[in-house]
């Protein structure tokens, strides 16, 4: 019998892992993602090209390396690696070695390129690339209690849930520092918190400051948050696999300050957002704190101005084409709608890409002046060199 069928009550994060890669977890079946979501990488093969000029100019960066590599995490059925091999100039094509990372067997028909592995390979010079694949990097969840302590979700293979145990530990600390500010379960006041200071003698007492400094509000009952720890920890494993280059997660994302009050959690069935139950029957997901996730150097922007940068603009063609060349025109048309899913605000546009530079320069420019106020504030995430983590 299955653990979940004996109605075992486990975290989010145990149940989650077994009901997508257990022996007949949810990534195991024969259809792949493909069958169930629609990615950016199934969406078009604008994507695919994008990722390849993206690759080129990490090439270029990196002084055309005799052996280029390209890493495609939660690679599905192989669709984007190929996809980018298949895009890229011959030139450079001749020097590139593709690598699809997945838990799931490698399927039948892929590229004999294509090296299949269940986790990157150590020493790459190139582009590791993450799409969608943080988001599936199986978490727990935190709820509020009455008292405003964070406790452990506990769900059972049906879906039903109950609180556990309060968090504690580095999952405490996680969530006070990502997502709830004033969460802690334990706290010890510095040395003389709490006491009124003495001005020096003459001095004015500044307003306020007879004041105690002002703790953050404790979560909501009820509130709840997804406990990032384990993406952190898994990007920053990811990232290590490269000795130079540029790693990229893709991903639905949220940042401090705007965190949802009650989590991201869901499930997905043959293309429809569904109650998420870890039984293997649907995906199960909930969106990254790509800020927590960001190493030193790493920057945080939309698709639509990553691809924009990769000449992806959605712009329609121009009438007189229709004109002179009707056939390119129609595809010139057809190729400007795909590039519009991709970019498009409220959708795939909308989507965190984390660029996460090793021993490179900037590959792509800046955030171009006029994106949204969204993209200028809470999106645009820089993490300093020097920022501990």
């Amino acid at each position: 019998m299955r653990r979940e069928a004996a109605g075992e009550w486990r975290g989010w994060r145990e149940a989650t892992e077994e009901a997508l890669y257990g022996p007949s977890g949810f990534y195991r079946r024969p259809e792949g993602p493909a069958g169930h979501f629609r990615t950016s990488v199934h969406a078009s093969p604008l994507f695919a090209g994008a990722v390849a000029r993206l690759l080129c100019r990490v090439d270029a960066a990196l002084g055309r390396p005799d052996v280029l590599d390209f890493v495609d995490m939660a690679a599905g059925r192989g669709e984007l690696v190929t996809g980018v091999l298949a895009a890229l100039p011959a030139e450079v094509a001749s020097r590139a070695r593709g690598y699809a990372v997945e838990r799931a067997g490698r399927p039948a028909g892929l590229d004999d390129r294509i090296a299949w592995l269940t986790e990157p390979p150590k020493g790459i010079t190139g582009l590791l690339f993450a799409n969608e694949w943080l988001d599936n990097v199986p978490v727990d969840v935190a709820e509020a209690d009455p008292d405003g302590v964070p406790r452990l979700v506990l769900v059972r293979g049906d879906g039903a849930e109950r609180l556990g145990e309060a968090v504690t530990g580095a999952e405490a600390e996680w969530l006070e520092r990502w997502w709830w500010p004033g969460a802690r379960l334990a706290r010890t006041p510095a040395p003389g918190a709490g006491q009124v200071p003495t001005p020096p003698q003459g001095a004015p007492f500044p307003q306020g400051a007879h004041a105690a400094p002002e703790e953050p509000p404790a979560p909501a009952e009820g509130a709840r948050a997804e406990i990032g720890l384990p993406r952190d920890i898994a990007w920053a494993s990811a990232v290590s696999a490269l000795d130079r280059g540029l790693a990229v997660a893709v991903d639905y994302a949220h940042f401090a300050g705007g965190r949802p009050l009650f989590g991201t959690l869901t499930g997905f069935r043959e293309g429809r957002e569904t109650v998420p139950v870890p039984d293997g029957s649907c995906d199960i997901t909930a969106h990254v704190a790509l800020d927590a996730c960001a190493l030193p150097g790493g920057r945080v922007t939309t698709q639509r101005a990553a691809l924009r940068a990769l000449d992806v603009t959605g712009a329609r063609p121009p009438l007189a084409l229709a004109s002179t060349d009707p056939a390119a025109y129609v595809r010139a048309l057809a190729g400007a709608g795909a590039a519009a899913e991709l970019t498009a605000p409220g959708g795939l546009g909308d989507f965190g890409w984390l660029l996460q530079p090793v021993g490179l320069p900037e590959v792509l420019p800046d955030t171009p002046a006029g994106e949204s106020a969204l993209l200028r504030g809470a999106l645009l995430v820089d993490v300093p060199d020097d920022e501990e983590q």
